[in-house]
């Protein structure tokens, strides 16, 4: 997880209680300030650097929260309008969700000496009082698997922005029963950078164009434009059958809900949230079509479950899909799902100007078609050009 930028204010006890230290560290995401000079802590006194006075400590320095006395944390700006409760989440790496909800409802947590609910937003300079930590025992002896640094193809790049051409088969982060992801991986690719945090998500099957914040106003206003509907995004589908209009509007409510054995599914539903697809055809065959999909808004499994909805389950989705189908495409070179974040078109949030960046299919995916074509009769479109 990313780690905001902050000062230690005050000495505190780097030894917690065995089995389960708080990873500040956070793989290497370091803050840019002095050292901590041991000297100053052997002399039994407050470490001090010269300068403005206050204390400071390096966050290399430091192996996790004190659990014998309070510490104190100033806000830096890569932290500024993060909730408060996110920010304990991400720092205290390794205490339960629920025990960090506890020490802010019982006012432990304090910010500027005054307390504050789970909701509030931290202003850069604030200064947040954390109690002493105690962490649950860790039941593993061996600890987390290491996260192996990995290299993805960038698409663009500045100050602000990375985008990536993630692959299929890889999360955008760690949970639900995988130990890293996309994000992890690049965190422990680039121990420098300040602050690098997923702007939006895709499924993990899922390959194509992947934003991540590299400053916190980038990250703030990326969210406002995805909520707004002010960033186009283009996916490319491959779909069981025979697809006929050229351009079709899908709206159709969607609902989110857990299945019988826990998993979390979506269908359509009218208890659900506005959800609107823009399905273009781009070429069919005789059993399969490929579609540009249009997202304005950006539910869980948006066009998996309108496509399915309607008739046309995606080729490979092993959740949605057509499960028999699946095995038999499998046998003829498609081992995931077809779909691929293929096009990005957006403000940048800093400076405005127009992005616009497309990802080409995937060998796999292109490879495919290929098979496709030398197989069926094709009846509408072509398959070639930029995105091909």
């Amino acid at each position: 997880m990313y780690l905001p930028r902050f000062s230690v204010l005050s000495p505190f006890n780097a030894r917690l209680e065995a089995l389960g230290p708080v990873n500040i560290n956070n793989g290497g995401n370091v803050c840019r300030q002095r050292p901590w000079r041991a000297a100053d802590a052997s002399s039994g006194g407050r470490a001090r650097l010269p300068g403005d006075g206050k204390p400071e400590f390096s966050i290399l320095q430091m192996k996790g929260l004190s659990k014998d006395s309070a510490t104190w944390l100033e806000v830096g700006e890569e932290a500024a309008s993060q909730r408060i409760d996110n920010f304990l989440l991400r720092t205290c790496k390794g205490v339960p969700k629920s025990h960090v909800y506890r020490i802010l409802r019982s006012g432990e947590v304090r910010v500027n000496k005054g307390r504050v609910g789970p909701e509030y937003r931290l202003q850069a300079g604030d200064v947040v009082r954390m109690p002493p930590i105690r962490v649950a025992v860790n039941q593993s002896q061996h600890g987390p698997a290491p996260i192996p640094p990995r290299e993805f193809n960038i698409v663009f790049e500045d100050e602000a922005l990375l985008v990536i051409d993630k692959p299929a088969g890889v999360a955008v982060h760690g949970g639900s029963g995988v130990s890293y992801g996309v994000i992890e991986q690049l965190r422990r690719q680039r121990p420098e950078a300040r602050m690098l945090e997923l702007a939006h998500r895709l499924d993990r099957e899922t390959s194509g164009l992947l934003i991540v914040a590299k400053k916190r106003t980038a990250l703030t206003r990326l969210h406002d434009a995805f909520r707004d509907g002010a960033i186009n995004k283009r996916y490319l589908a491959l779909v069981k059958g025979r697809w006929c209009n050229v351009l079709q509007h899908v709206r159709l409510p969607l609902l989110k809900y857990l299945a019988g054995d826990g998993e979390r599914r979506v269908s359509v539903s009218s208890e659900g949230k506005e959800a609107h697809s823009i399905v273009r055809l781009i070429a069919r065959w005789e059993n399969f079509s490929l579609v540009e999909v249009e997202l304005k808004t950006g539910r869980t499994h948006q066009i998996r479950v309108h496509l399915t909805h309607l008739g046309f389950p995606l080729a490979g989705d092993d959740k949605y899909g057509d499960f028999s189908l699946n095995k038999d495409l499998q046998k003829t070179g498609l081992k995931r799902m077809f779909l691929h974040a293929a096009k990005l078109s957006f403000r940048h949030p800093l400076n405005e100007q127009e992005i616009s960046l497309a990802a080409p299919l995937p060998k796999d995916l292109h490879d495919f078609l290929a098979v496709l074509e030398r197989n069926e009769k094709r009846e509408f479109g072509e398959i070639s050009g930029q995105a091909f």
